[in-house]
Protein backbone atom coordinates (compact mmCIF):
# COMPACT_ATOMS: atom_id res chain seq x y z
CA UNK A 1 0.00 0.00 0.00
CA UNK A 2 1.12 3.56 -0.57
CA UNK A 3 1.88 5.65 2.53
CA UNK A 4 0.35 8.86 3.87
CA UNK A 5 -3.15 8.04 2.66
CA UNK A 6 -6.17 10.00 3.85
CA UNK A 7 -9.51 8.22 3.93
CA UNK A 8 -11.09 7.58 0.55
CA UNK A 9 -13.36 10.37 -0.62
CA UNK A 10 -11.55 13.25 1.07
CA UNK A 11 -10.73 16.31 -0.98
CA UNK A 12 -7.35 16.81 -2.55
CA UNK A 13 -4.69 17.89 -0.04
CA UNK A 14 -1.49 19.90 -0.34
CA UNK A 15 1.71 18.11 0.67
CA UNK A 16 5.01 20.00 0.46
CA UNK A 17 3.25 22.67 -1.59
CA UNK A 18 1.87 20.43 -4.35
CA UNK A 19 -1.75 19.33 -4.76
CA UNK A 20 -2.07 15.61 -4.03
CA UNK A 21 -5.14 13.99 -5.55
CA UNK A 22 -6.10 10.43 -4.67
CA UNK A 23 -9.48 10.11 -6.36
CA UNK A 24 -9.37 9.10 -10.07
CA UNK A 25 -12.66 10.84 -10.92
CA UNK A 26 -11.56 14.14 -9.39
CA UNK A 27 -8.15 13.85 -11.05
CA UNK A 28 -9.79 13.31 -14.43
CA UNK A 29 -12.14 16.25 -13.91
CA UNK A 30 -9.23 18.55 -12.98
CA UNK A 31 -7.26 17.63 -16.11
CA UNK A 32 -10.27 18.02 -18.40
CA UNK A 33 -11.06 21.42 -16.87
CA UNK A 34 -7.48 22.57 -17.51
CA UNK A 35 -7.69 21.40 -21.12
CA UNK A 36 -11.02 23.16 -21.65
CA UNK A 37 -9.22 26.31 -20.52
CA UNK A 38 -6.73 25.86 -23.34
CA UNK A 39 -3.92 24.38 -21.26
CA UNK A 40 -1.75 21.51 -22.51
CA UNK A 41 -1.28 18.86 -19.83
CA UNK A 42 1.71 16.53 -19.50
CA UNK A 43 1.82 13.34 -17.45
CA UNK A 44 4.81 11.58 -15.86
CA UNK A 45 3.83 8.16 -14.42
CA UNK A 46 6.16 6.94 -11.65
CA UNK A 47 6.32 4.42 -8.84
CA UNK A 48 7.93 6.99 -6.57
CA UNK A 49 11.40 6.83 -4.99
CA UNK A 50 12.18 9.65 -7.39
CA UNK A 51 15.65 10.51 -8.65
CA UNK A 52 17.20 12.81 -11.25
CA UNK A 53 15.92 10.61 -14.06
CA UNK A 54 12.34 11.30 -13.02
CA UNK A 55 13.27 14.94 -12.56
CA UNK A 56 14.45 15.04 -16.17
CA UNK A 57 11.10 13.70 -17.36
CA UNK A 58 9.28 16.33 -15.33
CA UNK A 59 11.52 19.09 -16.70
CA UNK A 60 10.85 17.97 -20.27
CA UNK A 61 7.11 17.77 -19.58
CA UNK A 62 7.16 21.31 -18.18
CA UNK A 63 9.01 22.52 -21.27
CA UNK A 64 6.30 21.08 -23.52
CA UNK A 65 3.17 21.69 -21.45
CA UNK A 66 1.35 24.28 -19.35
CA UNK A 67 0.56 21.90 -16.47
CA UNK A 68 2.14 18.62 -15.36
CA UNK A 69 0.71 15.70 -13.40
CA UNK A 70 3.08 13.14 -11.86
CA UNK A 71 1.66 9.93 -10.47
CA UNK A 72 3.16 8.08 -7.53
CA UNK A 73 1.80 4.55 -7.36
CA UNK A 74 3.66 1.33 -6.56
CA UNK A 75 1.72 -1.03 -8.80
CA UNK A 76 1.35 -4.48 -7.21
CA UNK A 77 0.28 -6.21 -10.43
CA UNK A 78 3.64 -5.77 -12.16
CA UNK A 79 5.66 -7.46 -9.41
CA UNK A 80 6.13 -11.22 -9.52
CA UNK A 81 5.69 -13.40 -6.41
CA UNK A 82 9.44 -13.43 -5.70
CA UNK A 83 10.07 -9.75 -6.54
CA UNK A 84 10.55 -6.72 -4.33
CA UNK A 85 7.09 -5.15 -3.97
CA UNK A 86 7.14 -5.10 -0.17
CA UNK A 87 10.58 -3.51 0.08
CA UNK A 88 10.24 -1.10 -2.83
CA UNK A 89 11.12 2.33 -1.36
CA UNK A 90 8.21 4.70 -0.68
CA UNK A 91 9.55 8.12 0.44
CA UNK A 92 6.27 9.84 -0.42
CA UNK A 93 6.82 13.16 1.38
CA UNK A 94 10.28 13.54 -0.19
CA UNK A 95 8.83 12.72 -3.61
CA UNK A 96 6.15 15.39 -3.20
CA UNK A 97 8.76 17.95 -2.12
CA UNK A 98 10.87 17.22 -5.20
CA UNK A 99 7.89 17.45 -7.53
CA UNK A 100 6.72 20.68 -5.92
CA UNK A 101 10.17 22.22 -6.30
CA UNK A 102 10.05 21.47 -10.04
CA UNK A 103 6.66 23.07 -10.57
CA UNK A 104 4.41 20.02 -10.88
CA UNK A 105 0.77 21.07 -10.47
CA UNK A 106 -0.73 17.77 -9.30
CA UNK A 107 0.57 14.54 -7.77
CA UNK A 108 -1.83 11.69 -8.45
CA UNK A 109 -1.39 9.10 -5.68
CA UNK A 110 -4.39 6.79 -5.88
CA UNK A 111 -5.45 4.19 -3.37
CA UNK A 112 -4.78 0.68 -4.65
CA UNK A 113 -8.51 -0.07 -4.35
CA UNK A 114 -9.42 2.81 -6.64
CA UNK A 115 -7.40 1.35 -9.51
CA UNK A 116 -8.16 -2.28 -8.67
CA UNK A 117 -11.70 -2.34 -7.23
CA UNK A 118 -12.88 -5.39 -5.33
CA UNK A 119 -13.69 -8.22 -7.70
CA UNK A 120 -11.93 -6.60 -10.68
CA UNK A 121 -11.76 -9.06 -13.55
CA UNK A 122 -10.25 -7.13 -16.46
CA UNK A 123 -6.63 -6.85 -17.55
CA UNK A 124 -4.83 -5.55 -20.63
CA UNK A 125 -2.73 -8.20 -22.37
CA UNK A 126 -0.16 -7.11 -24.95
CA UNK A 127 1.65 -9.59 -27.19
CA UNK A 128 4.25 -8.66 -29.82
CA UNK A 129 6.91 -6.53 -28.09
CA UNK A 130 5.79 -7.80 -24.67
CA UNK A 131 6.71 -11.41 -25.36
CA UNK A 132 10.55 -11.72 -25.38
CA UNK A 133 13.14 -10.77 -22.75
CA UNK A 134 11.28 -9.33 -19.73
CA UNK A 135 8.08 -10.96 -20.91
CA UNK A 136 9.67 -14.41 -20.81
CA UNK A 137 11.54 -13.87 -17.56
CA UNK A 138 8.70 -12.16 -15.69
CA UNK A 139 5.40 -13.76 -16.73
CA UNK A 140 2.49 -11.38 -16.26
CA UNK A 141 4.73 -8.35 -15.75
CA UNK A 142 3.73 -6.49 -18.90
CA UNK A 143 0.06 -7.27 -18.44
CA UNK A 144 0.40 -5.56 -15.06
CA UNK A 145 2.21 -2.62 -16.66
CA UNK A 146 -0.29 -2.23 -19.50
CA UNK A 147 -3.29 -2.52 -17.18
CA UNK A 148 -2.11 0.10 -14.70
CA UNK A 149 -0.92 2.49 -17.43
CA UNK A 150 -4.29 2.20 -19.17
CA UNK A 151 -6.09 2.94 -15.91
CA UNK A 152 -3.74 5.85 -15.17
CA UNK A 153 -4.40 7.28 -18.63
CA UNK A 154 -8.15 7.12 -17.93
CA UNK A 155 -7.67 9.02 -14.67
CA UNK A 156 -5.13 11.44 -16.17
CA UNK A 157 -6.32 12.12 -19.76
CA UNK A 158 -3.25 14.23 -20.54
CA UNK A 159 -2.11 15.40 -23.94
CA UNK A 160 1.26 13.69 -23.63
CA UNK A 161 2.84 11.12 -21.30
CA UNK A 162 6.60 10.92 -20.83
CA UNK A 163 8.58 7.75 -20.16
CA UNK A 164 12.30 7.10 -19.76
CA UNK A 165 14.19 5.14 -22.39
CA UNK A 166 15.91 2.95 -19.76
CA UNK A 167 12.85 0.68 -19.77
CA UNK A 168 12.98 0.33 -23.55
CA UNK A 169 10.78 -2.75 -23.85
CA UNK A 170 8.20 -1.14 -21.58
CA UNK A 171 8.02 1.91 -23.86
CA UNK A 172 7.32 -0.36 -26.83
CA UNK A 173 4.57 -2.12 -24.88
CA UNK A 174 2.96 1.18 -23.90
CA UNK A 175 3.17 2.53 -27.46
CA UNK A 176 1.57 -0.64 -28.84
CA UNK A 177 -1.23 -0.54 -26.27
CA UNK A 178 -1.97 3.13 -27.01
CA UNK A 179 -1.99 2.51 -30.75
CA UNK A 180 -4.07 -0.67 -30.62
CA UNK A 181 -6.69 0.74 -28.22
CA UNK A 182 -6.78 4.13 -29.92
CA UNK A 183 -6.05 6.02 -26.72
CA UNK A 184 -5.90 9.79 -27.38
CA UNK A 185 -2.51 10.46 -25.81
CA UNK A 186 0.95 11.10 -27.24
CA UNK A 187 3.84 9.01 -25.89
CA UNK A 188 7.20 10.73 -25.56
CA UNK A 189 10.30 8.64 -24.77
CA UNK A 190 13.13 10.64 -23.17
CA UNK A 191 16.85 9.79 -22.92
CA UNK A 192 18.21 7.76 -20.02
CA UNK A 193 19.86 9.81 -17.27
CA UNK A 194 23.13 8.33 -15.98
CA UNK A 195 25.60 8.64 -13.13
CA UNK A 196 29.03 10.06 -13.97
CA UNK A 197 30.37 6.52 -14.55
CA UNK A 198 27.51 5.64 -16.88
CA UNK A 199 25.26 3.61 -14.57
CA UNK A 200 21.64 4.30 -15.48
CA UNK A 201 19.71 5.96 -12.67
CA UNK A 202 17.22 3.58 -11.08
CA UNK A 203 15.36 3.43 -7.79
CA UNK A 204 16.79 -0.08 -7.39
CA UNK A 205 20.37 1.23 -7.36
CA UNK A 206 19.80 1.96 -3.67
CA UNK A 207 19.77 -1.78 -3.03
CA UNK A 208 23.35 -2.25 -4.29
CA UNK A 209 26.16 -2.86 -1.81
CA UNK A 210 29.23 -0.65 -2.32
CA UNK A 211 31.05 -3.51 -4.06
CA UNK A 212 28.08 -4.33 -6.27
CA UNK A 213 27.67 -0.64 -7.12
CA UNK A 214 31.22 -0.61 -8.50
CA UNK A 215 30.58 -3.74 -10.55
CA UNK A 216 27.23 -2.48 -11.85
CA UNK A 217 28.94 -0.15 -14.30
CA UNK A 218 29.62 -3.29 -16.36
CA UNK A 219 26.12 -2.97 -17.82
CA UNK A 220 26.95 0.39 -19.33
CA UNK A 221 30.40 -0.78 -20.41
CA UNK A 222 28.86 -3.73 -22.25
CA UNK A 223 26.51 -1.37 -24.08
CA UNK A 224 29.36 0.97 -25.03
CA UNK A 225 31.23 -2.01 -26.45
CA UNK A 226 28.12 -3.05 -28.37
CA UNK A 227 27.83 0.45 -29.87
CA UNK A 228 31.51 0.48 -30.88
CA UNK A 229 31.37 -2.96 -32.51
CA UNK A 230 28.06 -2.16 -34.21
CA UNK A 231 29.61 0.97 -35.69
CA UNK A 232 32.61 -1.07 -36.83
CA UNK A 233 30.34 -3.44 -38.75
CA UNK A 234 30.69 -6.50 -36.52
CA UNK A 235 27.96 -9.13 -36.76
CA UNK A 236 25.39 -9.47 -34.00
CA UNK A 237 26.72 -12.79 -32.67
CA UNK A 238 30.17 -11.28 -32.07
CA UNK A 239 28.68 -8.18 -30.44
CA UNK A 240 26.56 -10.22 -28.05
CA UNK A 241 29.55 -12.40 -27.13
CA UNK A 242 31.60 -9.28 -26.34
CA UNK A 243 28.80 -7.92 -24.16
CA UNK A 244 28.56 -11.15 -22.21
CA UNK A 245 32.34 -11.28 -21.73
CA UNK A 246 32.38 -7.85 -20.06
CA UNK A 247 29.48 -8.76 -17.79
CA UNK A 248 30.98 -12.10 -16.82
CA UNK A 249 34.34 -10.49 -16.01
CA UNK A 250 32.58 -8.23 -13.49
CA UNK A 251 30.62 -11.09 -11.96
CA UNK A 252 27.21 -10.00 -13.24
CA UNK A 253 24.69 -12.85 -13.40
CA UNK A 254 23.35 -12.37 -16.93
CA UNK A 255 19.67 -12.64 -17.80
CA UNK A 256 20.23 -11.47 -21.36
CA UNK A 257 22.63 -9.46 -23.53
CA UNK A 258 21.18 -9.02 -26.98
CA UNK A 259 21.14 -6.85 -30.09
CA UNK A 260 17.72 -6.76 -31.76
CA UNK A 261 15.49 -4.64 -33.97
CA UNK A 262 14.79 -1.35 -32.20
CA UNK A 263 11.05 -1.26 -32.84
CA UNK A 264 10.01 -4.93 -32.79
CA UNK A 265 12.74 -6.61 -30.68
CA UNK A 266 13.04 -9.21 -33.45
CA UNK A 267 16.38 -10.98 -33.65
CA UNK A 268 16.48 -10.44 -37.42
CA UNK A 269 17.42 -6.80 -38.07
CA UNK A 270 16.58 -5.67 -41.60
CA UNK A 271 19.49 -4.03 -43.46
CA UNK A 272 19.51 -0.30 -42.91
CA UNK A 273 17.26 -0.50 -39.83
CA UNK A 274 18.08 0.81 -36.34
CA UNK A 275 18.76 -1.66 -33.56
CA UNK A 276 18.95 -1.64 -29.80
CA UNK A 277 21.35 -3.41 -27.44
CA UNK A 278 19.56 -4.76 -24.35
CA UNK A 279 21.11 -6.03 -21.15
CA UNK A 280 19.75 -7.34 -17.86
CA UNK A 281 21.54 -8.96 -14.97
CA UNK A 282 21.82 -9.39 -11.25
CA UNK A 283 24.35 -8.19 -8.72
CA UNK A 284 23.67 -9.85 -5.43
CA UNK A 285 19.90 -9.68 -4.98
CA UNK A 286 19.48 -6.59 -7.19
CA UNK A 287 18.36 -6.88 -10.79
CA UNK A 288 19.22 -4.07 -13.21
CA UNK A 289 18.38 -3.43 -16.87
CA UNK A 290 19.76 -1.00 -19.45
CA UNK A 291 19.91 -0.45 -23.19
CA UNK A 292 21.59 1.50 -25.96
CA UNK A 293 20.02 2.53 -29.26
CA UNK A 294 22.13 1.70 -32.30
CA UNK A 295 21.79 3.75 -35.51
CA UNK A 296 21.06 2.21 -38.91
CA UNK A 297 24.13 0.79 -40.61
CA UNK A 298 24.74 1.33 -44.31
CA UNK A 299 23.08 -1.23 -46.49
CA UNK A 300 25.51 -3.71 -48.04
CA UNK A 301 26.39 -2.93 -51.66
CA UNK A 302 24.28 -4.58 -54.31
Amino acid sequence: MNPAKPSTGTAAAAISGVVVERDPARMRAAVLAAQRGGRRVGFVPTMGALHAGHGSLVAQALARCDDVVASVFVNPSQFGPTEDFSRYPRPFAADCALLASQGVRWVFAPETESLYPAGHATAVVVTGPAEPFEGMLRPGHFSGVATVVCRLFLAVPADVALFGAKDWQQTLVVRRMVRDLGLPIEIEVCPTVRESDGLALSSRNAYLSPADRQRAVALHESLCQAAALWGAGQDVTAIEAAMRHILEQRGVSIDYAAVVDRDTLATQIPPGSPAVALVAGRLGTTRLIDNQELPPRPRPPG
